[in-house]
């Protein structure tokens, strides 16, 4: 069982990146899958993760209305695509699965989440 992370890179305040977070040797299918993200100094905080039923994600206040977090047909890859890029979103991204579903109060937490990918800078500057 392994995630990978990948899609990060160097962008200007007002751009664009997507991050894919992909499984090799199991679908997600039966996963919910989050992406996190830690700057320097800071802890690690929830950016997203997807619903394993019926529902809408989970985001970030600090993220709403610009990142977006979706699925792909295979199911070996959950997408994040980040729009409107801050330099506050400078941080090391990285994705997780949890076997179970997660409420609302739960999903930020990283003690729900079972497998860990590798993560992928993201830096935000002009």
């Amino acid at each position: 069982v392994q995630l990978q992370a990948f899609g990060g890179g160097l962008v200007q305040p007002g751009g664009s990146l997507r991050l894919s977070c992909t499984a090799f040797g199991f679908t997600l299918d039966d996963y919910v899958v989050g992406w996190f993200r830690q700057a320097p100094g800071k802890e690690r905080e929830g950016v997203s993760c997807t619903r394993s039923s019926v529902g809408l994600p989970y985001y970030a206040d600090s993220v709403k209305g610009r990142f977006t977090i979706f699925r792909d047909n295979a199911k070996t890859t959950v997408f994040l695509q980040m729009n409107s890029l801050k330099p506050e979103d400078t941080a090391v991204y990285s994705c997780a699965t949890s076997p179970r579903s997660l409420s609302s109060s739960r999903w930020p937490s990283t003690r729900e989440y079972r497998y860990w990918g590798q993560g992928t800078q993201v830096t935000v500057s002009s």
